[in-house]
């Protein structure tokens, strides 16, 4: 049945093509010898008329316009007609102009060819129209609603939603504080005004939900415009960020109530994918600590770069089995692309790498809850620093090798920050001894990550409270996991031997206020209780170290800072065993700058 109809879509599109030749000549014909016909003028029209239908449909044919090539009024098939009109058109000028006896004057070719290819795109345009009103939404079941973006985003949203009869939501308006759309429409929708406009816009047109309708937002702007939707009394839905569209397609099954990551961790981001993909595709890369959340991450980012081979390393085999999964839709746990291995086990680590010969490597692997490190600052010790010298002395042949660090080692004051410092020097320590590119990542809080306080924060309320604050003036930087890792990846693009990159991570954030945000959308209320900052906490993170100086060379997102090496040899007498007071002592010796110059 499906065949058949589009046989007889086919047959009709070549009719009404027949009839725009044969109307578009004769017009031509009559306005030049102004309605005076004589039997011999009648005759030459129809000849010509019989010729350009048999070229067109010859062309046509050959241009796959009438053999399902293009969907009816899409640009594809009117930039088909036109160029079959225009090479038709030369063809019969052509023949005119070698025969000894014109059947037309060479004029009525020339004016109707144009008036054809007019008729010919008048009626796949009307009937295009047609087919967009007969598809909009019912007005009587979707509700309707206001988007605030008119760019791209925005433009496929309307357009997805017009598109589907069966839409939820049908729009009635745009808002966009951009002065140049103010007079915009998008398939009929006008644009209204400013996001101040959102009460007298809903009012007006009956709207009662606004979507906001900007994938590379960042959150103060989705909070200031949430803030004016919940005072107009309208309901407040979003679009994902553009980390996580990583297609970059907007549908109307993206739209979903706003979450506590569109608040406080979309940052615009902006990625060079022809630097990234030169260094990752076709390339061997290994990450460690792969099933963490940034592991995880960087795994699903960087297999979208068709590497030669993607090595997952970790100890836990379920956050294993969890990431091949969600890479692939299955998880047999028997491919090589899976490394169950601990960062502990040097023998092991370096028999891996002398076998697999990775050419990439993203170093997420560590130990990295602050309280617990600062009771058991031995491990930390094994973990983060020996761990990371295990596999930068056995990086023999890494074109690249990633540290991922923490905004903790920017002036250090817990076991986590000087661990983490610590490794930041031994790769810039790395730098100098290998041939590839050896560098540090840096940035706080990743939102939504095991552990994180978003995660811990969201089990409190499920449970009934209180939700446990240490400080109510405590700040913290944050960024989605996505956002975090599009920028590691491209901070590995651009960064130089030994460096540490720090990430733009937007203004800090109260974690009172994250609290709060989260009390709201719980469906019953919750308390708020403060516990104080525990040992090694900070008031306020910090990015930058002593010393650091905030420089954005090659991205504005991305600062780079240079970092002094620091010999292993000092790292191989630490005592994980013995006494904790006099480790933490050492490991803040080790931090610093001043004490250890290397040779």
């Amino acid at each position: 049945m499906p065949q058949h109809r589009n046989r007889i879509r086919v047959v009709l599109t070549w009719a009404v093509d027949a009839v725009a030749w044969s109307i578009g000549l004769t017009v031509a014909v009559l306005a030049r010898f102004e309605w005076d016909l004589t039997q011999q003028r009648l005759a030459g029209t129809a000849a010509m008329i019989v010729l350009a239908i048999g070229g067109h449909t010859m062309l046509g044919h050959m241009h796959f316009l009438y053999r399902g090539r293009y969907g009816f009024g899409t640009f594809e098939e009117v930039r088909a007609v036109t160029v079959t009109v225009l090479v038709c058109a030369a063809a019969m000028m052509t023949v005119a102009l070698l025969a000894t006896t014109r059947p037309v004057p060479l004029s009525a070719v020339v004016v109707g060819s144009p008036l054809t290819l007019v008729l010919m795109l008048g009626i796949r345009y009307v009937r295009r129209l047609h087919r967009q009103r007969i598809r909009r939404p019912d007005a009587r079941t979707a509700a309707p609603v206001l988007l605030f973006g008119a760019g791209d985003a925005g433009q496929q949203l309307i357009r997805s939603m017009l598109g589907d009869p069966n839409c939820r939501y049908v729009p009635v308006g745009v808002l966009d504080d951009d002065p140049a759309k103010r007079h915009l429409r998008v398939a009929g929708v006008s644009v209204l005004g400013t996001r101040h406009d959102i009460p007298k816009a809903a009012a007006e047109t009956g709207a009662a939900t606004v979507i906001f309708a900007v994938s590379n937002a960042d959150g103060a702007l989705v909070r200031d415009v949430q803030a004016l939707a919940q005072r107009a009394g309208v309901k407040f839905k979003v679009l994902p960020s553009v980390s996580e569209l990583l297609d970059g397609r907007v549908s109307v099954g993206d739209v979903r109530d706003v979450q506590i990551t569109d608040i406080l961790g979309r940052h615009q981001i902006e990625t060079d994918l022809d630097a990234i993909a030169g260094y990752l595709t076709g390339k061997r890369v290994l990450v460690t600590g792969a099933g963490g959340s940034i592991g995880s991450e960087l795994c699903r980012q960087i297999h979208r770069f068709a590497p030669a081979e993607l090595m997952m390393l970790d100890r836990d085999e379920s956050a294993l089995h969890a990431v091949q999964l969600s890479l692939h839709g299955r998880a047999l746990l028997d491919g090589r692309d899976l490394i169950l291995a601990d960062l502990r086990d040097t023998a092991a680590i370096r028999r891996i790498l002398a076998e697999r010969r990775p050419q990439v490597i993203f170093h997420a692997a560590a130990l990295k809850h602050l309280a617990l490190l600062e009771s058991h600052p031995g491990e930390a010790v094994k973990s983060n620093v020996w761990g990371t010298q295990t596999m930068l002395e056995h990086a023999h042949g890494v074109e690249r090798f990633v540290n991922i660090s923490t905004d903790k080692a920017a002036n250090p004051t817990s076991v986590l920050g000087y661990t983490k410092r610590i490794t930041e020097r031994l790769t810039a320590h790395a730098s100098t001894r290998h041939t590839g590119t050896f560098l540090n990542v840096r940035f706080g809080n990743v939102l939504g990550s095991r552990g994180s306080v978003l995660t811990a924060f969201t089990a409190q309320i499920a449970s009934g409270g209180p939700v446990t604050v240490t400080d109510p003036e405590v700040t913290r930087y944050f960024m989605t996991v996505q956002e975090a890792v599009q920028l590691v990846i491209q901070a590995a693009a651009i960064g130089r031997d030994g460096e540490a990159l720090v990430l733009e991570m937007g203004k800090p954030v109260r974690i009172a206020d994250v609290a709060r945000q989260l009390i709201e959308q719980a469906p019953r209320p919750v308390e708020i209780v403060y516990t104080g900052l525990r040992a090694g906490e900070k008031l306020h993170e910090e990015l930058f170290g002593a010393g650091e100086r905030d420089v954005r060379p090659l991205h504005q997102l991305i600062s780079q800072v240079e970092v002094p090496p620091l010999d292993p040899g000092k790292v191989e007498y630490l005592d994980p065993d013995g006494d904790p007071a006099q480790l933490v002592v050492d490991l803040a010796a080790l931090c610093d700058v001043s004490a250890f110059v290397h040779a």
